[in-house]
């Protein structure tokens, strides 16, 4: 029986998942093709490559000595595609987890450059807060993080993409930008709007608050957006990252309140796993760096 690349990839994100449905989605297959594939390479090469319990996928001693080979068959494909400057027979996904920053900031162009260099590739986009990112990156449910830092988790791969000062803005008809200096008594009359309870950024706000005006009113919000909707609508003032609110400052819908704190400027990577990594994964991250570098 002679081998091809679908039993090789399957093999490899089997190994890489932990589990047969993991990759029949991954691959966008069925689990019954994925145990077929495994079972046609494990026949070809005359080795038992995993042992499958209840729920469960370990690799054997042979498996993973050929683990490393099979990579570097799938990275030379790629390398292979790369070289003949034939990006367009690239055909696979791109799994994207990003903060809601990114989002509203230069992620429209990172992937209309992406789709330029790959338009075959189709890219799955998460979009949730930075600690949840990180926890689908560690999982292998996402390929590429474009993510504010803290991390719990090291990676392999990181590609810088800033740092975004936090400013505090409010609609002027709550009159706070008057004021060379607003104080605490002033910032604690309104709402404070804010990322969040599982974010940094509403870390910093609460326990600023806590040692200074017990009993602010925070308004914690997963969705940014929302929050600088409420903000706009004089409902509170909001601290958030000033490239998300350029339009909006600039316009005069929104104004800066000088405040004498703010949280920490937030700072992002692009991070993935090198040893499992694509090319197409670590153009992607390289990608991201030049665009990210471009709207900072």
């Amino acid at each position: 029986m002679k081998l091809n690349l679908k039993q090789i990839e399957a093999f490899v994100w089997v190994a890489d998942l932990g589990s047969f449905r993991k990759a029949a989605a991954r691959l966008h297959t069925t689990q019954p093709n994925i145990s077929g594939r495994i079972a046609a390479l494990e026949t070809a090469l005359d080795a038992r490559l995993m042992e499958r319990d209840a729920g469960s996928v370990r690799l054997t001693s042979q498996g993973q000595k050929l683990l490393n080979y099979a990579r570097k068959v799938i990275f030379s494909v790629d390398e292979l595609i790369d070289a003949a400057d034939q990006n367009i027979l690239l055909n696979s996904t791109l799994k994207l987890g990003v903060t809601e920053m990114v989002v509203n900031t230069w992620l429209r162009d990172f992937l209309k450059r992406l789709k330029e260099l790959y338009p075959e590739v189709i890219v799955e986009l998460t979009v949730d807060v930075s600690v949840k990112i990180e926890q689908e990156l560690t999982t292998r449910s996402i390929d590429l993080a474009l993510q504010n830092e803290p991390f719990v988790y090291q990676t392999t791969g990181n590609v810088d993409l800033g740092t975004y000062p936090i400013i505090w803005v409010a609609s002027p008809a709550l009159n706070l930008h008057k004021n060379k200096s607003v104080t605490p008594d002033e910032m604690s009359a309104y709402p404070i709007l804010t990322h969040s309870r599982d974010t940094r950024l509403y870390e910093e706000v609460s326990n600023h608050f806590i040692q200074r005006k017990p009993h602010t009113r925070l308004v914690p919000s997963s969705n940014l957006a929302a929050s600088l909707h409420m903000a706009t609508d004089a409902m509170g003032v909001a601290s958030v990252p000033a490239v998300m609110v350029a339009e909006e400052l600039k316009s005069g819908e929104l104004v800066q309140i000088h405040y004498p704190w703010a949280p920490e400027s937030l700072h992002f990577l692009a991070r993935y796993d090198v040893e499992s990594a694509s090319r197409l994964i670590i153009k992607a991250a390289q990608i991201a760096g030049e665009i990210a570098k471009g709207n900072n």
